[in-house]
């Protein structure tokens, strides 16, 4: 389906939605990968999930091999060069999605942004810039893109927006501790993100699964906070 530059497929739990969950995959894959977690999370309300495929580009750590990538990725290095341009593009197209399913009659308020990995990344970057602040966002595995601008470009009034940050200890693709440096970043520009690690690799586990559907679920009261 599209109605939008992206191309997407959508789960629906129920019959009306009260929430949608744009969910971006990680790098090489497609918005298949994670739609079967969605019956996992046995969520109690009904919810509309929107799963956007990346556009095609060549992904330079991968010897300029074309895949589905959100933006490309030049080192592995921390610090080092970023794709900027990339990351804005994709962060314009999935706006326009998000900007869709506000056409389609969700509040921005009830429009949560995950991701993982490489989408985990996006959804950071997206999702504290949005124009209007989103129910919450799902960082998965991931770094916070282009850290140096996030002081400067982050919208300082969504200080108590949601943010679900979780790692494996045991990634191998992207450190946890490259990630624990993007939760301090994120709380030193004035935001709270919810941190959680688990005994895994770069994946899910059934464990952060419960935990994010406790996390959905406990939204609309839910306190934010640094947890180990």
């Amino acid at each position: 389906m599209t109605d939008t530059d992206l191309q997407y497929m959508v789960v629906q739990t129920a019959e009306q939605p009260v929430v949608s969950v744009v969910w971006l995959h990680g790098l090489g894959a497609d918005g298949h990968d994670f739609a079967p977690i969605v019956p996992e999370l046995r969520l109690p309300f009904a919810a509309r999930f929107v799963f956007p495929h990346a556009p095609l580009r060549p992904v330079t750590i991968n010897g300029g091999m074309t895949m589905r990538a959100w933006f490309d990725i030049l080192t592995l290095e921390r610090g080092g060069l970023e794709d900027a341009a990339g990351i804005e593009s994709s962060s314009a197209s999935v706006a326009r999605l998000i900007d869709a399913e506000c056409a389609r009659g969700f509040a921005a308020e009830n429009i949560v942004l995950a991701g993982f990995s490489q989408g985990g990344a996006l959804a950071l970057h997206l999702g504290l810039r949005y124009k209007q602040q989103l129910r919450g966002i799902i960082a998965l595995s991931c770094f916070v893109p282009l850290a140096q601008r996030l002081a400067s470009q982050a919208n300082a009034a969504y200080a108590k927006l949601p943010i679900f940050m979780a790692h494996g200890i045991q990634d191998n693709v992207i450190a946890q501790s490259f990630a624990q440096t993007g939760r301090d970043q994120l709380i030193a520009a004035g935001f709270a993100p919810q941190w959680h690690s688990y005994a895994m690799g770069h994946g899910v586990c059934p464990q952060e699964i419960n935990d994010i559907s406790v996390w959905l679920q406990g939204l609309d009261g839910a306190s934010n906070g640094v947890s180990n």
